[in-house]
């Protein structure tokens, strides 16, 4: 039997933590802790997560959704000649390497956000590539800067996999792929990796096994991005269920009269984006997209692209984040929110709960008559009552067919670092003097991968 220590390791969990149930979930309880306003550790203290064991009957076969996607990218081929182990959208940059173990073998995706540019994680690359090794390809995403951030999530996702089927085609020596994205980031990669996914075809498909993948079982069978082995997908603040709903866009206080002003407007200021974050993209009787990024469709394979990563990991800001709420960067309902604790976890300076939500079994998403009612009336005349009502539908929906899959929830506060409301930027620390109080997020990031690299090499030895 493997020893327990392995088994954690599968599970994307630190030796650290001790693992118990909670609500159908698991719930890390770390031995130590250290207060979030100093670095040394102090007394313990328990985290605790909570995510309901019930879901919504949703599946990813019921919804016929059509629209086609680009995939010209799966058949070719992967040769090129080697690139510099960091890379912020640079194509023609290249070096020769003598001995061929130091060519790095693990490609890792850094997708930035709206408005954002690659500049955005110049901490992060180097963080990362002081902890993680030659092994790794940091590469930061540049297809997508600034205002093109705007023309919607489908069109964004798709220029992000062409700019990585790109980088592979450059560099012969990749065998693996992970992505890290913040924000509106994290959608455009889960666009990204349905348009670069293959199924395995050697697959069974049967679920995963702990004798044959490092995640948790899943109802979907391992496949390929970009013709890679796919190991980490990892979002920081990423609105998973759009921005529609109260506090989900928590700049705009709860105001029920602000919220219901903000989606006609939304596309005003950020185009289609705005639109599919606000869940009134397309006509009504068509599901919105982000509903069909919660399904296997004719729009692509997203929950199978997704399923075939060996990690999948929601980092949460619990408060003070001004552009992205709580419940929709971790995936949860309403009624699953808990009180947080005040506590950093030891050595990660101010993540304060990690646990696993294991897949629960559902007939995937719907978009039911009443969901297309609703949408239409949200959409011609939005008024607090039908907007609310469309938004439970979706968000129900879009969280039951994400749930089909086994998820890492870490949660972040910043409610004692000394620039609490910058909590959207501090969680990638997205400059260095300013937002410096994520680096325990980031350290925590690295040593989760560095954890499933380890776990890799462990599971092809025995």
């Amino acid at each position: 039997m493997a020893p327990a220590s392995l088994l954690l390791a599968r599970y994307g969990y630190s030796p650290y933590f001790t693992a118990t149930a909670r609500n159908g979930c698991l719930a890390s309880y770390p031995y130590s802790s250290s207060s979030s306003t100093t670095s040394s550790p102090s007394s313990s203290s328990s985290s605790s997560s909570s995510c309901s064991s019930s879901s919504s009957s949703c599946s990813s076969s019921s919804l016929g959704f059509s629209s086609g996607t680009n995939n010209n990218w799966r058949s070719q081929g992967l040769k090129a000649q080697t690139m510099s182990t960091t890379t912020q959208g640079n194509f023609g940059s290249s070096r020769g390497i003598a001995n061929a173990k130091d060519e790095p073998d693990h490609l890792l995706v850094l997708v930035h956000g709206i408005m954002a540019s690659p500049s955005d994680w110049i901490y992060v690359e180097a963080e990362l590539k002081r902890r993680l090794g030659r092994n790794f390809l940091i590469y930061a995403s540049s297809c997508n800067t600034f205002t093109k951030t705007f023309t919607g999530i489908d069109g964004a996702g798709k220029r992000l996999a062409d700019e990585v089927m790109q980088v592979v085609q450059k560099t012969e020596s990749l065998k693996k792929i992970s992505f890290l994205a913040h924000s509106l980031g994290g959608l455009f990669a889960r666009y990204a990796i349905a348009v670069l996914y293959t199924p395995n075809s050697s697959s069974s498909g049967k679920p995963n096994d702990l004798d044959n993948s490092m995640s948790p079982q899943t109802a979907y069978p391992r496949g390929m991005i970009a013709g890679l082995e796919p190991i980490n997908f990892i979002t920081l603040a990423s609105p998973h269920l759009g921005v529609r709903g109260k506090r989900q866009l928590p700049f705009l206080l709860g105001v029920p009269f602000l919220e219901k002003l903000a989606a006609p407007i939304a596309p005003i200021f950020v185009g289609r984006t705005g639109s599919q974050l606000f869940l009134t993209d397309g006509k009504p009787e068509k599901p919105p997209l982000l509903l069909r990024m919660a399904s296997d469709c004719e729009d692509g394979k997203f929950i199978s692209a997704l399923g075939a990563f060996r990690s999948r990991i929601v980092y949460a800001n619990v408060s003070y984040d001004h552009m992205v709420g709580w419940r929709t960067s971790s995936i949860r309902r309403e009624t699953e929110l808990f009180k947080p604790p005040r506590r950093s976890l030891d050595g990660y300076r101010h993540v304060v709960d990690v646990g696993f939500c294991p897949p629960i079994s559902s007939d995937g998403p719907h978009f039911p008559p009443e969901a297309a009612k609703a949408k239409e009336a949200a959409q011609k005349a939005p008024s607090t009552q039908n907007t609310m009502e469309y938004h439970e539908i979706m968000e129900e929906e879009m969280i039951g067919g994400l749930q089909q899959l086994g998820w890492k929830k870490v949660d972040v506060s910043f409610h004692s670092a000394f620039w609490p409301f910058f909590a959207h930027n501090n969680i990638h620390v997205k400059n260095e003097w300013l937002h410096n109080a994520g680096a325990g997020v980031v350290a925590h990031v690295a040593d989760s991968i560095k954890q499933q690299e380890s776990s890799s090499y462990i599971a092809a030895s025995l």
